[in-house]
């Protein structure tokens, strides 16, 4: 992020309560759109800081949920809500960051503002990119949060070891920069190597068979990344079924009670948790701050990580980050 785009969002957070006052009396409301990528924890959990911002505000949302993971999916479901007619904004993670930009074209041609939360489309620079209609991007730092894990597998296994990334789905724009960062860290450590990659399509099960193997061809394999919930629940429970708790330290993007459970029980060395809740807060006060006519809203804005470890996770200012949904 630019020192001038670091600057803007500063400044638009110490505005939030201007921003975040209930509507007044008489005023004219917009009505919000909410796609999320597929149903899990962490969506939910971008779907709780949505409502909350919205009854804050008294606005209504249209919610709806693709049930996996795709453009085939969430793109019909995308077309309908553009087809009801009276959304004035959507805020979306895409599932692809080339094959959603025509279907987003679309709801701009039809009047709909979009913000993008969590994921991207084009390149994510929505200012000189390739891609800049969307209003504003939210979401993590991605290729960091794939260094933080990087380096954390490299202390954890004192600099020396095989380690393996299970991903999801290729094509996603977040996923593909932890993955990235996760290398470059790697890189760092001339004792380290990554000896492959594979990805799940968003399928735990499918996540545990792939690791499974890959522990069977790796007999030495020192480490994991699971880049999102169902990598890491995945690999967790392919570490456990072959008996390697603790042998094979596995680091877990997203902190589901699942992967907390993992990280007590020592399958797993470190939880990085978004903060979802945040993103979906802010995208609901970014449309509705573009509605009353801000203009300098910043098109990028990081929400930062919380470093969960079995050192920290019991301290109430670290484990509200845990995805708790109700």
């Amino acid at each position: 992020m630019s020192k001038k785009l670091l600057v803007l969002a500063l400044v638009f957070v110490m505005a939030v309560p201007f921003f975040g006052a209930s509507a007044q009396d008489g005023e004219d409301l917009p009505r919000i759109g909410f796609l999320p990528g597929v149903v899990d924890p962490f969506y939910q959990v971008m779907e709780l800081g949505v409502n909350a911002a919205a009854a804050d505000f008294g606005l209504e949302v249209v919610t709806q949920y693709p049930d996996t993971w795709g453009p085939t999916v969430q793109t019909p479901i995308l077309d309908a809500m553009v087809a009801r007619g009276d959304l004035d904004y959507i805020i979306t993670a895409p599932v692809d960051r080339e094959q959603m930009i025509a279907p987003l074209e679309a709801a701009i041609e039809a009047g709909i503002k979009i913000i993008t939360v969590d994921t991207f489309v084009g390149d994510g620079d929505y200012v000189n990119g390739p891609v800049t209609f969307p209003l504003s991007y939210i979401g993590s730092d991605n290729v960091e949060g794939g260094r933080i894990a990087g380096h954390a597998l490299a202390e954890a296994l004192g600099g020396e070891g095989k380690v393996f990334i299970e991903n999801t789905n290729v094509g996603v724009s977040t996923t593909e920069q932890r993955s990235q960062g996760f290398r470059e860290a790697i890189a760092e450590y001339p004792g380290m190597e990554v000896v492959g990659e594979e990805y799940s399509l968003d399928d735990a099960n499918t996540a545990a068979e792939q690791t499974a193997a890959v522990l069977q061809r790796e007999p030495d394999l020192a480490g994991i990344f699971g880049v999102n919930v169902f990598s890491a629940q995945g690999a967790g429970n392919a570490v456990v079924n072959a008996g390697l708790g603790g042998a094979v330290q596995v680091i877990a993007f997203d902190a589901t009670e699942f992967a907390i459970e993992q990280l007590r029980e020592g399958v797993v060395t470190m939880v990085i948790a978004q903060k979802p809740f945040d993103m979906g807060y802010l995208a609901v006060e970014f449309a509705m701050a573009d509605w009353r006519g801000v203009t300098s809203l910043p098109v990028r804005v990081p929400t930062g990580y919380a470093v969960i470890t079995a050192e920290n996770v019991d301290d109430p200012e670290i484990a509200r980050f845990i995805y708790q949904v109700p």
